[in-house]
């Protein structure tokens, strides 16, 4: 390790110390049915999300947490794996996950590492780069971490626990706990859209986005791209780097879409309180914003650009595909584009049932399109699909009372966006949306205990002083 990493190491431990007020601890780990203790809270994911959330607990005295991450460790997240941009889009001055300590910062992590000047040349942080600070810094907080275990299901337990069945290295187990966090960023509510023409293709003619993909055998090859968001220009981008014969992408609107909604969007009265307003409001602000869908920056445009043998189609929605002697042949209303091979970059639906470790409990998630009829002029069936979650990220049930522990299984994901806004996957919103996770989280931990602290308080009686009364001696009155 790195003198600097080292200074900046000790200066985190005396923050941290600093501002520890209260440092009581005032949870008891409940018993589950195997006669261990359960955990306070059980983290599924261990990426940028699953950090926060991790140091926020730790910080407010809940430390019986425990955080699972199906990946190992290092390839937490996308960075290392599906993300193929060179750099975070994100401004380099974006805090997030040091949940606004200086010392724990990426900027005081680049600066330990690679210096001042380092820094202030800096453009856009690395992805590499990114990845290495939170494997950093999840190890210099000391967060509890299992990597190589996934989730496979969660069922209700006795006394108002929760029971997490997962598969390790080491076999299948159950994990008790009285809460547990989906911080499962794109995922984790659905799965990534294949658009109906493709799904008749041939399976290794098409992928997604998040697939790992062997662009090296895309060499010579034609490529077509579906979608036209910044991940689908950057899954162009590497295909034409990789020495593709052409690359197609296809957007099904007339003008491509430049305009980038979570720029406006990042300030505190929106990150903090758009969750606060009503549902017409939620619902307005957020379909606009995702209807608009995120823009891509100028560098990530150049990346194709730069290459004779890009091509962008606008008006081009897809509307058949058929495999032909050569390949695949995709129909558009500009006509038709024949392929080698085919990737979408048309996002995640949400689909819960898809989802294993929720299938239990799939039918009985309360949906926006069940809480909210918007005008007619503003609804959207795909984001009517999201999760209507309660003001703790907690899942809602659809008919009440029929499965009442989801109230303890919190989502904070992309899934999140529509009752939160900006929260569950983005950097720009950690700062406000982990913190009011977290508050939610130690709300209903402390109501559910609320008997045992009045019987606490009911039974304290430490005294805070001594007092002494001197014996006066009576005088001999004459």
């Amino acid at each position: 390790m790195s003198d600097g990493l080292t200074k900046l190491e000790a200066e985190i431990r005396a923050d941290l110390t600093m501002i520890a007020h209260p440092g009581a601890a005032w949870l008891e780990p409940k018993t589950g049915p195997d006669g261990e203790p359960a955990l306070d809270v059980l983290i599924i994911g261990a990426g940028q999300s699953g950090i926060a959330i991790g140091f926020g607990l730790m910080r407010s005295r809940v430390s019986n947490i425990l955080l699972l991450d199906k990946a190992e460790e290092g390839k937490e997240g996308p960075w290392l794996t599906y993300a193929r941009m060179p750099t975070l889009r994100s401004p380099k001055d974006y805090t997030g996950p040091d949940l606004d300590i200086p010392s724990l910062t990426y900027q005081s992590w680049h600066e330990a590492r690679f210096g001042k000047e380092s820094w202030q040349t800096l453009n856009l942080i690395l992805r590499e780069h990114w990845a290495e600070y939170l494997l950093w810094l999840r190890r210099t907080l000391g967060l509890p971490v299992r990597n190589a275990c996934e989730l496979l299901e969660i069922a209700p337990a006795s006394d108002g626990l929760l029971a997490a069945r997962v598969r390790c290295a080491e076999g299948i187990e159950t994990l008790y706990a009285r809460k547990i966090v989906l911080a499962t960023g794109q995922e984790g509510m659905g799965e990534w859209m294949i658009p109906e023409p493709l799904r008749g293709l041939p399976a290794g003619s098409v992928a997604t986005v998040a697939d790992d993909i062997d662009f090296e055998n895309l060499r010579g090859k034609r490529v077509a791209v579906i979608g036209a968001g910044a991940s689908a220009f950057d899954n162009a981008a590497t295909a034409l780097e990789a020495g593709a014969a052409e690359v197609h992408l296809l957007c099904r609107r007339a003008q491509i879409q430049v305009i980038q909604p979570y720029r406006w969007l990042t300030f505190r009265g929106f990150l903090r309180h758009l969750s606060d307003l009503d549902d017409a409001w939620r619902w307005r602000f957020m379909r606009t914003i995702l209807e608009i869908r995120e823009g891509f920056p100028q560098p990530t445009y150049d990346r194709c650009a730069r290459h004779a043998n890009f091509t962008l189609h606008e008006g081009a929605p897809l509307e058949a595909a058929r495999q032909t002697a050569s390949g695949v042949e995709l129909q558009t209303p500009r006509g038709a584009i024949p392929a080698d091979f085919v990737i979408c970059g048309t996002g995640i639906d949400m689909n819960y049932a898809s989802r294993g470790e929720l299938a239990r409990f799939a039918g009985n998630i309360a949906s926006w399109a069940d809480r909210y009829q918007p005008p007619e002029d503003e609804r959207n069936a795909r984001l009517g699909r999201f999760p209507y979650l309660a003001d703790d990220y907690a899942f809602t049930e659809r008919v009440p009372g029929k499965t009442p522990w989801i109230s303890d299984i919190h989502l904070f994901a992309i899934a999140s966006t529509m009752s939160f806004g900006a929260s569950g996957s983005s950097i720009n919103a950690m700062t406000t949306a982990v913190p009011k996770l977290v508050n939610g989280l130690t709300r209903g931990l402390f109501r559910a205990d609320v008997e045992r602290h009045w019987a606490s308080l009911s039974a304290y009686d430490v005294p805070q002083a001594v007092v002494t009364r001197p014996t006066r001696k009576m005088e001999n009155s004459r």
